[in-house]
């Protein structure tokens, strides 16, 4: 767990965070949104002390962070930013092995850990493991950049907008690995985002700032529903919050499930159950489909949709 009571960070006479509470549970992920200049980076490396609070007091599961060992604490929080990060004269094996090795761990250990992490972010080990930085794609090098974070295991993870300078179609893949790596992990995050949709796709409870201070911190849910502020309505959108809402739910729950899957028929079209239910709309839309079948992530039929079940229920 995180706490943040009543922590002000002054630049000279400027307030760059306003005494603002927050808090963010054990394997919660809380996302930071709002314009640039409005405080998201700054409370991210108070966290881990890279930048020292003015006043007020920082917990990390119940310990003052002034009174730890700051390289301690950093070791023990993972890092992403946005621009990787990664020695270009270090291997991508070596760039994640960064931190067990100042652990101290041995050998053997970091070899598996490396190969793991690899395995577990869909790059393969053999073909990544020797390669160079710049012989990276910007999607692969964002890969490792969380691998390196991931490596010594942390309890904590600290993400400033680690996606913001990757294309649409790279960074919305990106955006699906994290939601899986974060079912299979479930660690405590902290992601800076100016992109309400990016925030909206991973939070489990949204931090919205807004001139150093926090105006809302809610679920994505509540966040479109009940805006606390004119400033959060127009954050969200005022047209499209209809759309964002499906954004939220998955085909899964609305879909009519079958009592058993199903092996479907050679060249079959459908969803996925994963899909969110904007975008099952979208394609339904496109397709003119009023009616479709669902498969699982092993291929298999699990049941049906209908447009009009998610025009009525969707929202």
């Amino acid at each position: 767990m995180i706490e943040l009571k009543n922590v002000t960070r002054r630049f000279g006479d400027a307030v760059a965070v306003d005494s603002i509470n927050l808090t963010v549970e054990t394997g919660e992920v809380c996302v930071l949104v709002g314009s640039s200049g409005c405080g998201k980076s700054t409370t991210l490396r108070m966290i881990n002390q890279l930048l020292p609070h003015s006043e007020g007091e920082i917990l990390v599961d119940g310990k003052d962070v002034t009174a730890m060992n700051p390289e301690q604490l950093r070791l023990n929080m993972g890092y992403v930013i946005q621009g990787t990060g990664l020695f270009p004269h270090w291997t991508v094996a070596r760039n994640i092995a960064m931190v067990p090795q100042l652990l101290k761990w041995p050998r053997e250990q970091i070899d598996e850990r490396v190969h793991e992490l690899l395995t577990l972010l869909d790059l393969d080990p053999t073909a990544h493991a020797n390669k160079y930085p710049q012989q990276l794609s910007g999607g692969q090098a964002q890969r490792v950049g969380v691998a390196r974070a991931l490596a010594a295991n942390p309890n904590i993870l600290l993400m400033d907008e680690p996606f913001g300078a990757l294309d649409a179609i790279t960074r919305e893949n990106l955006q699906l690995e994290m939601l899986r790596i974060q079912r299979q992990l479930k660690k405590t995050t902290v992601f800076v985002t100016h992109d309400i949709d990016e925030a909206l796709r991973l939070a489990s409870r949204i931090a919205v700032m807004d001139r150093g201070r926090i105006i809302q911190h809610d679920t994505p849910e509540n966040i479109l529903r009940r805006p606390a502020s004119e400033f959060v309505e127009n954050l969200v959108g005022k047209q499209d919050r209809g759309l964002k809402l499906m954004s939220l739910r998955s085909v899964r729950d609305l879909m009519q499930a079958y009592p058993q899957p199903r092996q479907p028929e050679p060249g079959a079209d459908g969803l996925k159950e994963d899909d969110s239910l904007r975008v099952a709309l979208s394609i339904m839309l496109w397709q003119n489909w009023n009616h479709v079948p669902v498969f699982n992530a092993e291929g298999q039929e699990t049941g049906t949709i209908t447009r009009e079940r998610i025009i009525q229920e969707g929202a």
